[in-house]
């Protein structure tokens, strides 16, 4: 039952309990996807969101015990449709109690609305995580009519580590810095033209990724040609003390098959154990990836922690 509950949407004020509340389900759900207050904050005020009505919290008390979260593309992706995330997550708790259907209720509610306004005509996809083997939102997902569409792997590497490094002739390996944005945005949307359920990034939301507190340029790496374009990238964060997160990799479809994605990983590696501020670098991987990266992970040394599950439904009206 969901009586006696306080209903209202995420907003700066409620930053620290969602906090909270987030890294207790990377605990308890073994996700350990941690978030400190301060990125979370940056959320509220990506593009195209707006918490009032695209976000919901629920009270009991002074402790918040559920959120929900929606983004809907603001444009198709590569497969001709508006992809709808639909986020959150319920406390340990307070599960069995209706409070995650009522959430996917009006998530999915929502993101029919905003899909329409956005794209009208469009046929929408709902996505959400399925998390980890044995996550109870697998069951609440698929009694809903979601499937698994996808498998991620995560993958480890321990610091310090010994890479390897061979830069491939007319290439330069350099730290991005604020004059690579653009250039940058425009290889990542060629590269990942050809990914599952990818779609473009517009200068707006690229840019909430850009400048977001989590990105550490000096860790990250760019491969240039002698004009200065963008051939590949590894684009790097940090999320959680001592641990290193690889946002991005991407090689342009006309560069492929030279090492570059190696290269510039290879890059990064070094540049983190050689600061000495990192023990371990992760990333995720789709398991599917059509470029062969599983393998290129493989050669440097990372080795798979944990797989994910994305699941995925259209809307009823569109069958």
């Amino acid at each position: 039952m969901t009586d006696g509950l306080h209903w209202t949407h995420l907003d700066a004020g409620s930053v620290p309990a969602w906090a909270e509340l987030t890294n207790h389900l990377a605990e308890v759900d073994g996700t350990e996807e941690f978030y400190d207050a301060e990125d979370l904050a940056e959320e509220l005020g990506e593009s195209g969101f707006t918490p009032e009505r695209d976000s919901w919290a629920v009270w009991s008390g002074e402790v918040l015990i559920a959120y929900g979260q929606l983004r809907v593309g603001q444009q198709p992706n590569n497969e001709g449709v508006l992809r709808c995330q639909l986020d959150g997550g319920v406390r340990k708790d307070f599960r069995g109690r209706g409070i995650g259907r009522r959430l996917m209720d009006l998530m999915e509610a929502r993101a029919t609305e905003l899909a329409a306004q956005r794209a009208p005509g469009v046929p929408a996809l709902w996505r959400a995580s399925g998390g980890v083997e044995g996550a109870s939102v697998r069951r609440l997902l698929a009694h809903r009519g979601y499937a698994v569409a996808r498998y991620f792997n995560e993958l480890a590497l321990r610091l310090p580590a010994s890479v390897a490094l061979t830069v491939p002739d007319g290439v330069r390996l350099v730290s991005p810095g604020p004059e690579h944005e653009e250039v940058t945005r425009v290889a990542h949307n060629l590269a990942f033209a050809d990914h599952w359920g990818s779609g473009a990034s517009n200068p707006a939301q690229w840019h909430d990724f850009w400048s977001g507190r989590s990105l550490r340029f000096d860790v990250s790496t760019l491969a240039l040609d002698a004009a200065g374009a963008v051939l590949a990238y590894v684009l790097a964060g940090q999320w959680v003390d001592r641990q290193l997160w690889i946002d991005i990799v991407g090689t342009i479809p006309s560069a492929r098959g030279r090492g570059l994605a190696g290269a510039c990983l290879g890059r990064t590696v070094a540049a983190a154990s050689d600061s000495g501020n990192y023990d371990v670098v992760e990333l995720q991987v789709d398991s599917e990836s059509p470029t062969g990266a599983p393998r290129v992970y493989e050669r440097l040394g990372f080795a798979t922690t944990k797989t994910f599950a994305t699941m995925q439904r259209r809307p009823p009206c569109e069958g």
